[in-house]
């Protein structure tokens, strides 16, 4: 098995939402899809087939532009995309071909550089949004122990530091400056796998999800881990994202192929509330402005909007085959999806995976 499809795998496994590197990256004019955005039978939703490998989203902090990260395909396909979206209509306003494929996404308060994480080569990139050129790349060094690089999942950016996951056992989080992508501090014994990541309003306080079952809290200032949960005990779990609610205080963890629930936390202690028995769960975002939570189902094609309170179902769209990734507007009345396409066993798909626009109001 090859170095990049051994790390696939990996990365399959655990459920996929950067020294300086020769750097390809170009954009390429806005240009029209072969298969324009459509609005499927709800009227509130638009869906756009766009491109395979489609992982993560980011909004620009004015709002007016969706970067959506890319891998491409896997198999015969060198490097990936970030595509820049109209986050009304989700027509293409722009593109940047990467030589490293992309995964997960994070902005600069000021929107000028796109901070994207490259899973399979254990790296990070920051990509300037006026043009959209690799600005700087960091590699990291950590092998597991076939020798291949540990991968670098999700990425969360708090006061101009660059929190990344690494994919290994033992896992790391890796602490980087955002403006020198130099690495400030590597985090180690993060359990197996880091999956998730979550800056919490309430605790100030970095939350991380791993494929050992447990929550490790870090503390940002001096980067360690302070606590470490186990909120199922013995039972088999690997947690995966998080979502906060401040205003109660509440943790809420998706976990789509072991345990196959959404827990809800006391953010200070790690008790469990709650065990929502909505089934698989990935993708997770709590609204306050609406007070609802949604949910990604994978296996069975939708996504969830649960009444936070009662944890109801309000509502589910159908979005088969296995809708993926979240992003809440800043304004909490719309919701966007990434839905994927299942691989096949040469790491082809059958079709472009989707990017799809729900209107909350």
């Amino acid at each position: 098995m090859t170095k990049k499809l051994s790390a696939l795998a990996l990365l399959v496994a655990v459920s996929l939402s950067g020294c300086a590197a020769q750097h390809t990256a170009t954009t390429t004019p806005a240009a029209d899809a072969p298969k324009p955005a459509t609005a499927p039978a709800q009227t509130n939703v638009v869906k756009r087939d766009l491109a395979d490998g489609l992982y993560e989203m980011v909004l620009s902090p004015k709002g007016d532009a969706l970067y959506v990260a890319s891998a491409e395909g896997f198999k015969d396909v060198q490097g990936g995309v970030v595509y820049k979206l109209d986050p009304k209509t989700l027509k293409t306003l722009g593109r940047s071909h990467t030589d490293l494929k992309n995964f997960a996404l994070a902005i600069s308060p000021d929107g000028s550089t796109v901070y994207a994480t490259n899973s399979l080569d254990g790296g990070i990139s920051a990509i300037s949004t006026a043009d959209g050129k690799v600005k700087q790349r960091l590699l990291f060094t950590e092998r597991n122990k076939e020798g291949y690089p540990y991968g670098a999942r999700q990425v969360l950016l708090h006061n101009d530091v660059l929190y990344i996951g690494g994919v290994g056992d033992p896992a790391v989080v890796w602490v980087v400056d955002a403006k020198t992508l130099k690495l400030k501090k590597t985090i180690k014994n993060a359990g197996q796998w880091v999956t998730g990541l979550m800056w919490s309003e309430q605790t100030q306080r970095i939350y991380v999800a791993n494929g050992g079952g447990e929550i490790l809290v870090l503390d940002p200032v001096r980067n360690r881990i302070e606590k470490r949960w186990k909120p199922l005990g013995d039972k088999p779990a690997l947690l995966l994202n998080l979502a906060e609610d401040k205003a109660t205080g509440r943790l809420f963890v998706t976990d789509n192929s072991k345990a196959k629930t959404t827990l809800v936390l006391d953010i200070r202690t790690g008790e469990v509330i709650k065990q929502l028995d909505v089934g698989d769960s990935m993708g997770v975002k709590f609204n306050p402005a609406r007070n609802e939570l949604y949910i990604t189902q994978r296996e069975s094609g939708k996504v969830l909007s649960l009444d936070a309170t009662t944890f109801a179902v309000k509502q589910s769209w159908d979005l088969p085959p296995n809708p993926n990734s979240l992003l809440l507007s800043a304004d909490g009345q719309t919701l966007y999806v990434t839905v994927k396409q299942a691989f096949n066993k040469d790491h082809s798909t059958n079709g472009p995976d989707s990017v799809v626009r729900i209107a909350l109001k």
